[in-house]
């Protein structure tokens, strides 16, 4: 399609348009020239040219290119343990002082946005591994039922245990004969999961000790970005963390009422 073809018809509103009716994502919420030229390339590169609408019908009347495409879209990259330096210190720093601060039930963790539960399962095997005086009931949410239907097996590749810690994968998970890596009973016992989009979710006020939101923001707007992050601080109890991706960062803080302790993490003051 020519620059003044683009210019003449823009495709993009109606395909968004499209895909929310057809699958309840919201493009519109993302940044678009990102997002559009994301698609635009995987098109092209499944189909030989960019043409959305074209696209759009591909969408609708077959269910292999629809996933194909979500699988693309959801941005659905994780592994366990995935950036190491966070997890040594929620390990070393964040259960601990939850458990010492907190109260007596268990800890309510949220793994938001979670994927296919790589994140999840590496918190419930840090919460094992952080004594029996630590307890958690961990909930993953995303908005991909396929991934979630997959996070609840709890199942990973090789690929996605390339950067656990050896005697911890050993020590939560099983090598099956295929060589993949199955999450043991007392880790799947930790979690649960459930299909939520973060742009329309209400959580509970003040209601989790420890909110993981990683690598999930990077697309939305400013704007979006920030309203999300402010619903996730309401969702906090005082005292309680958020931890955002390594290449993340939560606009005015200080006004949300968190203060920084680590790269990444906040404390809700009160």
């Amino acid at each position: 399609m020519s620059i003044v073809e683009r210019t003449a018809h823009d495709p993009y509103p109606e395909f968004t348009a499209g895909l929310r009716r057809l699958t309840g994502i919201d493009l519109d919420q993302y940044k678009r020239p990102q997002m559009e030229r994301r698609i635009r390339t995987w098109i092209t590169a499944r189909h030989g040219d960019d043409d959305l609408l074209a696209e759009l019908r591909r969408l609708r009347a077959d269910d292999e290119e629809l996933d194909a495409f979500l699988d693309r879209m959801t941005i659905n990259v994780s592994q366990l343990w995935r950036n190491p330096e966070q997890w040594e210190r929620i390990g070393r720093d964040v259960l601990p002082d939850l458990r010492a601060a907190g109260p007596a039930r268990p800890l309510r963790i949220w793994s938001a946005g979670c994927s296919y539960g790589a994140e999840a399962y590496t918190l419930a095997a840090h919460v094992l591994d952080a004594g029996p005086g630590v307890r958690a009931e961990i909930v993953g949410t995303d908005i991909d039922n396929r991934v979630v239907a997959r996070a609840r097996r709890g199942i990973f590749s090789d690929a996605d245990a390339r950067d656990a810690p050896r005697d911890a994968l050993l020590r939560h998970f099983e090598q099956t004969a295929d060589g993949t890596w199955a999450a043991r009973p007392a880790l799947r016992a930790l979690v649960r999961f459930e299909q939520g989009d973060l742009l329309r979710v209400r959580p509970r006020r003040e209601h989790h000790d420890l909110i993981l939101c990683r690598n999930t923001v990077i697309y939305f707007t400013e704007e979006v970005r920030d309203a999300l992050h402010e619903r996730l601080v309401e969702a906090l109890r005082p005292g309680g963390y958020l931890i955002v991706g390594a290449t993340e960062r939560v606009a005015r803080a200080a006004d949300l009422g968190l203060e920084p302790t680590h790269p990444f993490t906040y404390r809700k003051v009160g």
